[in-house]
């Protein structure tokens, strides 16, 4: 069998590996060496151009079906627990918490709901939107896991690596939000972020509202690509006056972007996490389709309020 393998930035080390023990059983093997975000991400275009029989990605659960043989590898991860106890402090006065973690990680889900409840808290587990497969789990596109319990509980704990799945449920809940992590051992209180992004929402509206020319992007990538929202997009702009053009990649390229100097804005329908992300890899101010609408609406606000302004002052 001819068989293309695809990774995570944080598991290509592992891939001579996992090659060999596939040619050891008679495979013929190719690794793609393509950036990858998530199974939304899957190296579909280089497994039809290879003509492989089958595409094995590690590293995330299933996002979506897609008419291709793919084999999803989750990647289980054994984090250290030895902060748990530590977290206890930190966690002083909040009664029901919810607890969320990443798919390498959910085999360790119920260990660490179990060590909160044996030290007295009440812990909720939520569903995830649909995107994630799991209760409890979280993609940097999908934080039901988080979201669905947020009005029920006094407190979130992220048990796992890194900060960005945890800075997506903390943008999208409103109770205190606490990052364990264990590979650096650290104990964190997040939710100072959102103060921080809703700044920099801000920031990107009010350097939109000049804007003339806006660049739409759109991705062909498999769980991310959205020419519907792209559609009705420039449909709203159109309405409203203003100019656009539907900018298409596989992976945006951002200094290719910034070359792109005719847009005076860019409005993503990709990855949402973009237009959070990413803000401060273009000059030109990079908006979330919300975005968008609020600029629009801006705009001709201001519109009608300077033009009964003109007109009381022409009589």
């Amino acid at each position: 069998m001819r068989i293309l393998l695809q990774f995570p930035e944080g598991l290509k080390q592992k891939a001579l590996e996992h090659a060999k023990k596939l040619e050891m059983e008679g495979h013929e093997v190719l690794i793609s060496a393509s950036p990858t975000f998530g199974a939304c991400d899957l190296a579909l275009d280089e497994a039809r151009n290879l003509k492989v029989d089958k595409l094995i990605h590690y590293g995330h659960a299933e996002f979506q079906h897609v008419d291709f043989n793919v084999e999803y590898v989750n990647y289980e991860i054994d984090a250290p627990l030895d902060l748990l106890p530590e977290s206890l402090e930190v966690l002083k006065g909040y009664n029901k918490i919810g607890i969320v973690t990443t798919i390498q990680h959910m085999h360790q889900l119920d260990t660490v709901k179990q060590f909160y409840e044996s030290n007295g808290h009440e812990v909720l587990i939520g569903k995830p939107y649909g995107f994630a497969k799991k209760p409890g789990q979280i993609l940097g596109c999908d934080i039901g896991s988080a979201a669905t319990i947020d009005s029920n509980v006094d407190a979130h704990v992220y048990f796992g690596g890194g900060i960005f799945h945890p800075l997506g449920a903390v943008l999208a809940t409103k109770k205190p939000f606490f990052v364990v992590e264990p590979f650096q051992g650290t104990i964190e209180r997040f939710d100072g972020y959102r103060e921080l992004y809703a700044k920099r929402r801000k920031a990107k509206i009010l350097r939109s509202l000049e804007a003339k020319r806006i660049g739409i992007l759109v991705t062909t990538k498999n769980g991310q690509h959205n020419m519907a929202l792209a559609t009705i997009l420039r449909s709203r702009i159109e309405k409203a006056g203003l100019s656009s053009g539907i900018l298409v990649a596989n992976t945006f390229d951002f200094e290719s972007l910034n070359n792109m100097l005719e847009f005076d804005a860019f409005v993503n329908t990709a990855c949402p996490r973009i237009a959070i992300d990413d803000t401060d890899r273009t000059r030109k101010p990079l908006l979330s389709a919300n975005e968008l609408m609020d600029v629009i609406r801006m705009k001709g606000e201001i519109s009608v309020y300077e033009n009964g302004t003109a007109g009381k002052q022409s009589k």
